[in-house]
């Protein structure tokens, strides 16, 4: 997966590698992070202060080269979740830039600046496949994070699936500014600009300013990212040069994607992975995108629905049932897990995604939410959360908006809905949703709110609602 950055080295010219206001070329890095590489060479695993920086991709570049797994550790993580992940993946020692941790010696585990473990450059064989290169912690939407092992091969064949998907080249200059501990900003967003040789540019906060600045060919943004691109107009008119806006990690509501359209000239093509999957359906560069949909499977990748008696459903455009998904780029397992690790997979070696999603005659997918949060049985019906949101969206004063089953002695779940609105009452919600969908669909009751409680990666954390 360093393939793209080994020729970048070899180039006269070459684009640094960007993140802020540090710039290293291509062979000052590999050679900043193979002296590192001497350093970790046969530790079981070394975790890493996930800062956006430099030297966060040193020691990520670095456990690669000496086949040491990385364990990216949020830089804002609280000390119950950093004690579980340290835990968890039981590294050998934190590296962190200087002074980055305040009481380093509360952690359980060693910490080393990432200078003081350098030592001469080192060359390694290459790792094989299977092995593990991160251990990258879930996003926590439901319970306790999870260590996800995710080997070698699977990143380099998803990598190579997006890079034809995307066409994505060595000719690209990537522009992002997301966190780098998760696969949104750290694979796709670092890993994959090494593995095609592209530029990269990590603006260290996803500023709209700051993309604007950046002129970049491709952009990578979670919808949060785009609402505020969208809610800056100059800078968003300033991407229209570029070829490439992808989104991912969270819904993408049709309303925002036709504001950006307007606004850079480009239809965001949004994708769809998991941290146990990585990125399994996209649309593709050059293609029409519709809202609403997260395109097709990648090179590799086969998918399924199922309902819940089991039963194949067709991908006739209607049928709703979870999304099961294989291919080369699937997690080996969680950390310390097992049984969560064989619950997650069929028989048959499908992973089950968790996801409701209607797959059209064409392979096209739409993701409908969480079996387990945004499919709501009422009244002998069954209903997606995320049809409800987008019609309550599509109400103008309507800015946010969630949608969660609440137990009912009657109905078996009523639907309730949480919004983040102006000056709307809570009837004229419930009619207008009414009216833009079946009645039954409609909210039996609505929170006002004045926002709502999300991840680092602006997912909506259902199970926090009414908490606030």
């Amino acid at each position: 997966m360093l393939e793209g950055l080994r020729q970048a080295a070899g180039r006269d010219g070459a684009a640094a590698v960007r993140l802020g206001d540090d710039a290293l070329a291509p062979e000052e890095l590999l050679r900043a992070a193979s002296a590192v590489a001497g350093g970790i060479a046969g530790a079981p695993a070394v975790a890493v202060h996930a800062t956006p920086t430099m030297d966060t991709v040193i020691v990520v570049v670095a456990g690669l080269l000496a086949n040491v797994p990385v364990v990216p550790v949020p830089p804002d993580a609280g000390p119950m979740e950093r004690d579980h992940i340290l835990r968890d993946s039981a590294p050998a020692l934190m590296l962190a830039a200087k002074g980055a941790l305040e009481d380093p010696g509360a952690l359980g585990v060693p910490v080393v600046p990432v200078d003081d473990v350098a030592g001469a450059e080192t060359s390694f064989p290459g790792p094989e496949p299977g092995s593990t290169a991160l251990v990258l912690y879930t996003s926590g939407t439901t319970g306790r994070p999870k260590g996800v092992r995710i080997s070698h091969g699977a990143i380099t064949a998803n990598l190579g699936a997006l890079a034809e998907a995307w066409s994505w080249t060595e000719e690209d200059t990537l522009v992002h500014g997301l966190p780098l501990f998760h696969v949104h900003g750290l694979i796709l967003g670092v890993l994959g600009a090494f593995h095609t040789g592209s530029a990269l540019v990590h603006t260290g906060r996803p500023s709209p300013r700051a993309y604007a600045a950046a002129q970049g060919t491709v952009y990578f943004g979670v919808p949060t990212v785009w609402s505020r691109v969208r809610d800056d107009p100059e800078s968003a008119r300033a991407l229209r040069g570029a070829r490439l806006l992808v989104s991912g990690s969270a819904p993408l509501r049709p309303a925002l994607f036709d504001d950006v359209r307007a606004l850079t000239g480009h239809a965001l093509l949004n994708r769809y992975g998991m941290t146990e999957t990585l990125v399994t359906l996209s649309g593709r560069a050059g293609e029409d995108q519709t809202p609403g949909w997260v395109g097709t499977a990648l090179p590799g990748v086969e998918t399924r629905l199922v309902a819940e008696d089991g039963a194949l459903l067709p991908h006739n455009g209607s049928a709703l049932g979870e999304l099961e998904v294989r291919g080369p780029s699937l997690f080996s397992e969680y950390t310390n897990a097992p049984e969560a690790t064989a619950a997650s997979m069929t028989a048959d070696g499908w992973f089950r995604t968790g996801d409701l999603a209607i797959v059209g005659p064409g392979g096209a997918h739409r993701i409908m939410g969480r079996a387990s949060t945004d499919f709501i049985k009422t009244g002998g019906f069954k209903v997606s959360a995320a049809e409800v949101e987008d019609a309550l969206l599509a109400h103008p004063a309507v800015r946010e908006a969630a949608v969660v089953g609440a137990p009912d002695d009657d109905l078996g779940e009523q639907i309730h809905a949480y919004v983040v609105a102006d000056a709307v009452a809570a009837d004229e919600l419930v009619n207008f949703v009414a009216t833009e969908l079946s009645v039954h669909k409609r909210p039996r009751q609505v929170n006002f709110v004045p926002e709502l409680p999300k991840n680092r990666l602006g997912k909506v954390v259902k199970g926090e609602l009414g908490r606030r």
